[in-house]
């Protein structure tokens, strides 16, 4: 048997979760703020805003 203990096995489990999630974390802020994808952001903003010719449609 390994000499690990629980304590051990937590804190790099705590570790490395908190890292990969950092990492997933900045991905997803590199993506949204990438200068390519600027523009694709700005027109899905305005989506709910635009008028719709199914606004007038009564049920």
């Amino acid at each position: 048997m390994s000499n690990l203990s629980y304590e051990t096995v937590a804190m790099f489990a705590q570790q490395g979760g908190t890292l990969y999630f950092a990492a997933i974390f900045a991905a997803g802020v590199a993506y949204a703020l990438w200068p390519r994808n600027g523009e694709a952001f700005r027109r899905a903003a305005m989506l709910p805003l635009e008028k719709d010719e199914d606004d007038n449609v009564q049920a």
